[in-house]
């Protein structure tokens, strides 16, 4: 699933035209929130999640029991990694580094080359190189902002 995830979400930036006309609708927030999760094009809906979600059923041999388990922790998982906060003690915060900050430096305007990988593993962004280290900076007002941590090279 991670592997399909990655490379149509990558494509997606990378084709102007599919850019344009199909993904550009969820990057209209360019702060996500949990239902923006979901906030995308039919299209994309179909491509990503549909296609995906059987091509991941059927490669896996998984059980259909097995896999209302397993599409319902995806499902969860990115609309928590779409909703901007971070939380003590949140599981998916503790279990994987691909994250709401994670994902916050891909929605913001600098990082939309950056941090294309979902839901679970960022192995294919370290990979691929495009992977985009980040910090969490304490905000005066309460709560943590991602920031990216910029290389010189």
């Amino acid at each position: 699933m991670d592997t399909w995830q990655y490379l149509i979400h990558r494509y997606m930036h990378v084709n102007r035209f599919l850019y344009r006309h199909v993904h550009s609708q969820h990057h209209k927030l360019v702060v996500p929130y949990a239902i923006g999760a979901l906030y995308n094009h039919p299209l994309e809906g179909l491509l990503l999640d549909t296609v995906g979600g059987a091509i991941s059923f059927l490669v896996s041999g998984m059980t259909p029991k097995t896999s209302v388990f397993f599409f319902s922790f995806a499902v969860i998982k990115t609309v928590d990694d779409h909703c901007g906060l971070r939380l003590p003690g949140n599981p998916f915060h503790l279990l994987f580094r691909n994250n709401t900050a994670y994902h916050d430096i891909h929605h913001q305007l600098h990082g939309t080359k950056y941090n294309f990988s979902q839901p679970f593993f960022m192995m294919w962004d370290k990979f691929l190189g495009t992977y985009m280290p980040f910090t969490l900076v304490k905000r005066p007002d309460g709560g943590f902002e991602a920031r990216p941590i910029r290389h010189e090279s």
